[in-house]
């Protein structure tokens, strides 16, 4: 059986049609038809059903999703193992969302890379689906996050807990007010909070833009506590006393064979280790 195959078949269940994953895979649909024809082929099955709205799985596609997810979990493992630069013993594969890399991901790398020279390193930045993804199929051996699924076969650790403070410029004239994207969990705190707030001027999906933003045009907005202690310190910006903290906890996914490896265990160590420091 074809690993390509699998994967796409994959990428379809995610994304739910064919043109999903042609574009998430950089194919034709016609290259993805021809994939999951010959897949068919082979597993004498009828995996999807096409429709107006995309694709669905059939019977047999709900049932071959799970031994899809473990064929290309053990490729990926393989693949890792056979691909150990030389001088490492193991390779260790992580992701995490782009704000948990500086400092929290960025001190782990600089301990791993101190007290564990033999395990070779792979590092990687995505949205949480898709870190969600790559750990199920076995490209990430480890993932961190801020909003993970629970889903069967896969380890969700709690890592630390954050706080969302409100901040305001205090050299800036302005009492802008900037909207942080943080989640959905965030947005309905903050709806119940503040039910008045519900098409803010300016709306950003990511806390560094949002931050900079303000320290350098004015205004205020929610932001990690640790974050802007520095800039609270310097004088910069002040936590309004009498608004809202809302818990903003860390997560680490991992996959139930991956956890089994000692690679993967001593990552996880680490991790742990440098996250009690927060």
């Amino acid at each position: 059986m074809d690993v390509v195959r699998v994967r796409t078949f994959l990428e379809i269940v995610r994304g739910g049609s064919f043109l999903a994953a042609a574009e998430r895979l950089h194919v034709t649909q016609t290259t993805i038809s021809a994939r999951i024809r010959t897949l068919e082929d082979e597993l004498g099955q009828q995996l999807f059903i096409r429709n107006r709205s995309g694709a669905r799985m059939t019977h047999a596609g709900e049932d071959f999703r799970p031994h899809a997810e473990s064929f290309v979990q053990v490729w990926e493992r393989a693949t890792h193992q056979l691909a150990v630069p030389e001088g490492r013993t193991s390779v260790i594969a992580i992701g995490g969302e782009l704000t948990l890399w500086d400092p929290l991901l960025l001190d782990w790398l600089v301990q791993m890379r101190s007290t564990e020279p033999d395990i070779a390193v792979r590092t990687h930045v995505a949205q949480p689906d898709r870190l969600m993804h790559q750990v199920r199929i076995g490209v990430l051996d480890l993932a961190v996050m801020y909003t993970p699924r629970l889903e069967p076969g896969l380890v969700v650790d709690q890592l630390l807990e954050e706080k969302l403070v409100l901040v305001r410029s205090l050299h800036k004239c302005s009492d802008e007010y900037v909207y942080v994207d943080w989640g959905p969990q965030f947005a309905a705190m903050h709806e119940a909070s503040f039910p008045v707030v519900r098409q803010p001027g300016l709306f950003v999906g990511l806390g560094p833009l949002g931050l900079n933003y303000i320290l350098r045009a004015g205004g205020c907005g929610y932001f990690r506590s640790r974050v802007v202690a520095p800039f609270v310190q310097s004088g910069e910006l002040e936590i309004v006393e009498d608004a809202p903290q809302f818990s903003y906890p860390a997560y680490v996914v991992s996959s139930q064979t991956a956890a089994e490896s000692g690679s993967t265990e001593q990552a996880l160590k680490v991790l742990h280790d440098i996250a009690s420091r927060y």
